[in-house]
């Protein structure tokens, strides 16, 4: 192995690696990342006792326990009464439906549980490892407030039966000669009164021991078991001797038994016929004579099996629905009745009434918890001896089991039980026995005691279970409020958790309706089984290359129909309950989405994210964006100092302030060396760059490259930054500081050169000038104004800019004023309206204004300013010549600069605005060249090559007005700058100065940008900003330091200026 020998550092050897797999054990407590933040947390603790290895098989670790959580309290107290409501058609549809529903969720389940280890933490670590932190957390959350709606309705379910069927003189409020509401009211508030002991109850013994949980777990189980075989029993002794449960009636009308002693009206006793206990319920007396109900007096009384049998044919009465309003009477279908519509309903205190409004929607929302509980198996992951294997099978059985028992039932009751009885939710006609326990056989009380040790027994599992999946979301981190809830008891126990739960709990005991609290755990549950769904289906078509699991028989199709089928059955049961359970999901994941820790644990939604956004690229390679869409995609051009901090951070807050465009923004800089050598470098500029941005709060995407010279590393990124469509269509780069200093000369080069690259690349260009001076992004301009000075049309991009900026808060106040330059032959009136309707066409608020420039004399400063520029110019250009060449070259200089002095009067020199602007001095005829007669003591400097021509869109307006600066300020300048390299200039001072060597060009360019500069301060001294067309770059790089005198001319004095240069297309339109 000695060729790997300098990678075993960093990469272990494959037997190492097996050997740490092989050892790998579920950890009981939560995920590895629980582990090993317990461990930083709480430092050095005593050893723990080692951990044993799980054990648990397939039956006893997922089949039993899924059986156990499934069948439940509905099954029990009010399956009957659905059967009765919708009829064995509607009621096996509903059963069908959400049986496919929990079938098609746990082969998605399956997939996921067998794609890689789930450690414990089930359905909640699945479902987060697959969409990501912030699905994860949301589904979380659902899946635990619906575990915890369980318990209460588990308890209610319990209170239930021990106040109805077992000891109901035990109720504190008194339901006897009560009627109507205040009946209801008083069965309620004894179901939560005894619903909030029995939960203090249940969350004591929790918090004291969950083994003890446990081990009755399998008491309970057996409970459950044992009464579900009662009821076949009960139906196969049916078939043979029908049990005895007569259910007395009225016309059609059933009664309710404890109201009679005898099902007749009156009896005879030896040859005497006497009046019953059921005739004075509806009599005023005794006496054969008394005044009756009209009703009582009409119909006769019958009495009817209330289990006819399985061979009865009762199973074609029942087939159908009989959806009752509140307060209506149950009546037998068939049966003939007399009743005055018009007459008033009296006695109805003796009948049994519907105590709900019933319709089939509200069947599905009250049936659906009966087959929640899949998850019992992949909640105790952790437990199981091998779980990719038992999950699969062992809740798909336990769904199979479950779905045959519910549809066998629905059909067994419709054919064994009398449709009244059915009906009947409290068992009220039948001596208030439990309607599916006068079904059981041996006996109704084996039903009773069973469903209510299963359901007292589903409730601790759910209180059980409920803090530890909170446990498992707070340690996760990724719901900061919730971190508290991670702690616990030293072994681990979920103490806080526990008491939060037992609180939500209570809000579902205070309900205390059983119908109503059913709707609310299955929007939870549904919300859950959704997003398992959605999980599988969008790893199965995203093709995840990660996505390998062992059970193969799903498909992304049965996921999709799953979802759809929960969706469905969400606003199937109650849309409002399923818009409110959305509304919760949808706060909480956005809650972690900007609030939340980050977490990268490799989820689908990264995969789908990652689809989406190579399908969006490819659609913008189609074709460039209509006007109408374009925003600025800038690319900001940042330099970094020796320490890789960031030199320009207000450039950000600029390019911040500019997004209200919402479009693509890169930082990008660049370190010069080799990638080999300066690749930290390299790593330590972009954090710097992701910091300032998150500072900043610009929203894009940092970029450096590495370049042997800082030029080439800016060209790089003009040229690659971005990807696809997707690239920016704007640069961003600060003004070079202190450019006329010698030792930044390269600075402004690369400045120039960028501003050509742009220029080739069709791009917009912005140059703020001083920078460090522009706005915060905490700063508040409370007035004034933006000034825009548009002189050539650049494609609206300076109409644009201030719109842009106005969005954000920084300028939001300040208005928005436009400068345009009218020109001698320009009708400057109409300019102005013309400008106006443009602008109102655009949909820009702005006041304009139209300045009008008149030709003028070239000022003897400007010829002094432009000899100052055209001096430095040379000077620099000495700096890079050799000893002798150098003085070659001053001597060359003063040669041809002594052989063709030439003088005349200054003032019959005016300035020529030629088409041609790349014409040299020695093109111009022989009256235009003049000097001046009153010289300096200043060395002349003659550029043989003076023609520097410039691109078609420099401005080149005449400019007018008197100049108030001397020429003594302009020599005065000159001297200083050319004292900057007194070695280079020492023999330059001799000569005299000779003006009409000077290129008429940049005279008139001097005498543009200085006329410019003058109105521009005039108007504009006072602006926040003042925005301007920027000039174009000299076409050879002879020219590039006059070029940026002539722009620091045009910028003199003001404040706050951005150069703008447009990319060559329109940018805004009038269109809609």
């Amino acid at each position: 192995m000695a060729l790997f020998e300098e990678e075993m550092d960093t990469s272990p050897m494959v037997s190492s690696l097996l050997s740490s797999l092989a050892n790998y054990s579920n950890l009981p407590t939560g995920s590895k990342e629980h582990e090993e933040a317990e461990n930083n947390e709480e430092g050095a603790r005593p050893s723990k006792k080692p951990v044993k290895a799980p054990q648990l098989g397939t039956l006893m670790g997922v089949y039993l326990p899924c059986i156990q959580n499934i069948f439940g309290v509905i099954l029990f107290l009010r399956m009957t009464w659905m059967v009765g409501i919708g009829g064995v058609l509607g009621s096996f549809v509903i059963v069908f439906m959400c049986c496919s529903t929990t079938m098609l969720t746990a082969i998605s389940m399956s997939a996921i549980a067998t794609n890689g280890v789930v450690p414990a933490g089930g359905s909640y670590y699945m479902i987060s490892r697959s969409l990501g932190p912030e699905f994860g957390g949301a589904v979380g959350i659902c899946f635990y407030l619906g575990t915890t709606f369980a318990g209460a309705m588990y308890i209610l379910g319990c209170i239930e039966i021990l106040l109805i069927y077992i000891v109901p003189q035990a109720a504190i409020f008194k339901i006897e000669g009560l009627e109507g509401q205040e009946a209801e009211a008083a069965l309620l508030n004894n179901m939560r009164v005894y619903g909030t002991i029995v939960l203090s109850f249940m969350a004591l013994v929790v918090f004291v021991g969950v083994k003890y949980v446990n081990k009755l777990a399998l008491v309970f189980l057996a409970c459950v078991i044992l009464s579900i075989m009662a009821v076949y029993g009960g139906v196969i002794k049916t078939a043979i001797d029908p049990p005895v449960f007569p259910v007395c009636l009225l016309g059609n009308r059933t009664l309710i038994s404890k109201g009679y002693d005898v099902c007749a009206k009156v009896i005879e006793i030896d040859n005497e016929t006497v009046t019953t206990k059921l005739w004075m319920s509806f009599c005023d007396s005794e006496n054969l004579n008394a005044t009756c109900d009209e009703y009582f007096t009409n119909n006769n009384v019958k009495e009817i099996q209330g289990i006819p049998g399985v061979t009865s044919g009762i199973l074609a009465e029942n087939l159908f629905g009989n959806y009752l309003e509140k307060g209506m009477f149950l009546e037998k279908r068939g049966v003939a009745s007399e009743a005055d519509p018009d007459s008033p309903a009296t006695g109805s205190n003796r009948y049994v009434l519907a105590d709900i409004t019933s319709f089939f929607t509200l069947l599905v929302g009250i049936y659906f918890p009966s087959v929640t509980g899949i998850m019992a198996g992949s909640n105790r992951s952790g437990d199981l001896r091998d779980a990719q294997k038992s999950i699969p099978i062992g809740t798909i059985a336990a769904i199979t089991t479950t779905s045959i028992v519910y549809m066998s039932s629905v059909v067994l009751f419709g054919a064994c039980i009398e449709g009244v009885v059915l009906r009947d939710k409290f068992g009220e006609g039948v001596n208030g026995n439990l309607v599916i326990g006068t079904l059981a056989w041996p006996s109704p009380w084996v039903i009773v005691f069973g469903s209510f040790f299963s359901t007292c027994g589903a409730g601790l599992q759910s209180l059980t279970g409920a803090p530890r999946l909170l446990q498992a979301i707070s340690r996760d981190g990724i719901i900061p409020f919730l971190r508290v809830f991670g702690h616990g008891k030293a072994n681990g126990e979920p103490t806080w958790a526990l008491l939060l739960t037992a609180s939500i709990c209570e809000i579902g005991i205070i309900i205390a309706s059983l119908d109503a609290v059913a709707p609310i755990l299955s929007m939870f549950f549904l919300m859950c089984y959704m997003f398992v769904n959605l999980a599988c289906a969008l790893q199965t078509l995203l093709r995840t290359p990660n996505w390998r699991p062992r059970f193969k028989f799903y498909h992304w199709a049965l996921s999709f129909l799953g979802m759809s089928l929960c969706l469905s059955l969400m606003f199937i049961c109650s849309w409002y309950y399923a818009i409110v359970a959305m509304g919760i999901a949808t706060c909480i994941y956005k809650y972690i989405e900007f609030c939340g820790a980050e977490k990268e644990w490799g989820d689908g939604i990264r995969g789908i994210s990652l689809s989406a956004a190579r399908f969006a690229l490819m659609r913008l390679e189609e074709g460039p964006p209509h006007t109408k869409n374009w925003r600025p995609q800038i690319l900001v051009l940042v330099s970094v100092d020796t320490e890789q901090n960031v030199e320009q951070p207000r450039l950000l807050s600029l390019a911040n302030q500019l997004k209200a465009g919402k479009g693509l923004t890169i930082v990008g800089t660049s370190v010069q060396g080799t990638f080999l050598d300066n690749y930290t470098e390299a790593q330590r500029a972009d954090q710097s760059l992701r910091k300032l941005m998150e500072t900043e709060k610009v929203k894009g995407f940092s970029q450096v490259v590495i370049s042997s010279n800082l030029r080439d590393g800016t060209s790089h990124l003009i040229q690659v930054g971005g990807l696809g469509g997707l690239k920016h269509n704007t640069v961003l780069v600060s003004w070079p500081r202190n450019w006329k200093q010698p030792e930044y000369h390269q600075q402004f080069r690369n400045f120039i050169e960028v501003v050509r690259e742009t220029t080739v690349a069709s791009l917009a260009l912005l140059v703020p000038k001083n920078i460090s001076s522009y706005p915060s992004n905490g700063e508040r301009f409370t007035e004034g104004y933006i000034d825009v000075w548009w002189i050539v049309h650049d494609g609206g991009m300076l109409m644009l800019l201030p719109f842009l900026l106005r969005q954000h808060k920084v300028w939001r106040k300040c208005k928005m004023r436009i400068f345009t330059v009218a020109q001698m032959d320009d009708n400057s009136i109409q300019m102005k309206k013309d400008l106006i309707t443009f602008l109102y066409h655009l949909r820009i608020d702005a006041a304009v204004e139209v300045v009008e420039m008149v030709d003028n004399d070239i000022s003897a400063y400007t010829y002094e300013k432009t000899l100052i520029m055209e001096q430095r110019s040379q000077i620099l250009k000495q700096m890079h010549l050799t000893k002798n060449e150098m003085e070659r070259e001053i001597q060359s200089i003063t040669d041809s600069s002594r052989g063709s002095i030439r003088r005349k009067n200054p003032s019959a020199l005016c300035s020529h605005h030629s088409t041609d602007e790349g014409a040299s001095v020695a093109e111009q005829p022989e009256d235009e060249s003049v000097a001046v007669s009153n010289p300096k003591e200043v060395q002349l400097i003659y550029s043989k090559n003076t023609s520097t021509p410039t691109s078609p869109t420099s401005p080149t307006a005449p400019a007018g007005g008197a100049t108030t600066w001397t020429d003594n300020k302009g020599a005065d300048k000159g001297k200083t700058l050319l004292a900057a390299n007194p070695e280079a200039g020492k023999d330059l001072f001799n000569m005299k100065p000779e003006w009409e060597n000077l290129s008429q060009v940049d005279v008139r360019r001097m005498h543009t940008a200085m006329r410019l500069n003058e109105v521009i301060t005039k108007k504009s001294k006072e602006a926040k900003l003042v925005l301007l067309n920027m000039p174009g770059p000299p076409k050879n790089r002879v020219g590039n330091e006059n070029y940026m005198e002539f722009l620091e001319v045009l910028t003199e004095g003001l404040n706050r200026v951005l150069l703008v240069r447009g990319g060559g297309r329109e940018v805004i339109t009038i269109y809609s």
